[in-house]
């Protein structure tokens, strides 16, 4: 049976209907294969239909796989007819695992854009030896969760050129002042399970990491709930998405796999005092309802209400999403060689990552360019396969490269030391 190069699973969902665009795309640049995969052939149809048109070439006869994530035999059918997998089909904590497992038993790789640390670090847990039996490899968290991030990191670290001590990461989102929802729903729905099942997070944890990283001589210290960045000129908050579970899996790949000194990892997004107290006040009604199954039901049925219009189940408008943008900014503080260090840390690396569009045009770019890395450039993957963050999966590759040619901009400079 003949492989596609790339299926895009779950085309006809918010974000799969993009990727097809970005998809095509790197098809003509690379001359690659790719199919579609879902459900209802009908929607699957009128997306090639939609992209044809903001394309200006005629998608529709590209090839269309029907499979159900509730039907095992179709998921492991359409595994067998690719090479690299897309998986766009999220809350990936209800829809993810029968993916992974149909793509680690038939021999696809698999990429997916989950903000999920539960998600994520359970299919490390479960997959990763099967994985690497079968030379596949599952990377996740490959869009705006956390390819900014893990892969700014990784900027970092080479950079420095020694030892990192810590890294922390200020994120600021642009939003522009257009009627409409922010936040797409089911990245609120994942929030919602992923508070709700948090305790199961400690015991996946425990089994994936039964021994604590060493301790660092010099301590980070957490800049507490609410600060002012005198580095970003502009208030902070902890940011509570996954990015941090991800760099810190990264980094427990160098330490357990390259025998390198972890890294301390914190952190933060910047925003307005009056948009911190705002976060903080839907933040508690939040925690709140979501501890309980009542509470739960009304956040997924009333998401516009309880999020304060930031949220809707009809999506961020075209308009909204276009002009929404993102500039992270990490701080590496370190030393210029490797080994034991008398002194604290006497260099400073900033690393400044940008993109457009963060749902649905940084998300679909990060996703495309790992999906056409893990087809490209197998040999500087670790191992012979596994389940890894992007950060240390990619670490040996181009994949920064791709992406600043691809209107996501990594930029490193050392500012003291």
């Amino acid at each position: 049976m003949n492989r596609y190069d790339l299926v895009i699973y779950g085309a006809s969902g918010f974000t799969g209907q993009y990727v097809v665009e970005f998809v095509h795309r790197a098809a003509i640049e690379h001359g690659l294969s790719w199919a579609v995969a879902g459900r209802n052939e009908s929607k699957l149809l009128q997306v090639l239909k939609n992209a044809s048109e903001t394309v200006a070439a005629d998608l529709k006869e590209t090839p269309k796989i029907i499979c159900d994530c509730s039907d095992t035999e179709s998921l492991a059918l359409m595994a067998r007819q690719s090479k690299v997998v897309l998986n766009c089909v999220g809350p990936y904590r209800f829809f993810g695992e029968m993916v992974v497992e149909a793509c680690v038993e038939n021999g696809a790789h698999h990429i997916d854009i989950s903000g999920e640390p539960g998600y994520l670090e359970k299919m490390q847990l479960n997959y990763h030896a099967k994985a690497v039996e079968n030379g596949v490899y599952v990377v996740g968290a490959c869009g705006f969760d956390s390819i900014p991030a893990d892969m700014g990191q990784v900027c970092v670290k080479k950079e420095m050129k020694g030892d990192v001590n810590s890294v922390e990461t200020f994120l600021d989102v642009s939003i522009p002042n257009i009627p409409g929802a922010a936040i797409n729903f089911g990245t609120w729905q994942s929030a919602i399970h992923g508070f709700a099942n948090s305790k199961d997070l400690v015991g996946i944890r425990r089994a994936l990491y039964p021994d604590r990283l060493p301790s660092a001589k010099y301590k980070l210290k957490p800049r507490g709930n609410l600060f002012y960045c005198n580095e970003k000129e502009s208030y902070a908050m902890p940011f509570l998405g996954s990015d941090r579970s991800v760099m810190m899996r990264t980094q427990r790949g160098f330490f357990h796999e390259k025998d390198e000194k972890p890294t301390q990892i914190q952190c933060y997004a910047l925003m307005s005092w009056w948009n911190c107290f705002l976060t903080m006040f839907v933040g508690m009604i939040f925690s709140l309802l979501a501890s309980n199954k009542f509470g739960r039901s009304l956040l997924e049925n009333h998401p516009k209400f309880f999020s304060m219009g930031a949220v809707s189940k009809q999506g961020v408008p075209k308009e909204k999403a276009d002009n929404t943008n993102f500039e992270m900014t990490l701080y590496g503080k370190g030393w210029a060689t490797k080994g034991e260090h008398d002194q604290p840390p006497n260099r400073t690396v900033k690393t400044v990552v940008k993109g457009k569009n963060v749902g649905y045009g940084a998300t679909c770019e990060c996703m495309v360019q790992a999906g056409l890395v893990v087809l490209q450039e197998t040999d500087k993957l670790p191992g012979v396969g596994g389940v890894y963050p992007p950060g240390f999966a990619f670490a040996e590759t181009t994949l920064v490269d791709r992406l600043n040619k691809h209107d996501v901009t990594f930029q490193s400079s050392v500012i003291e030391g």
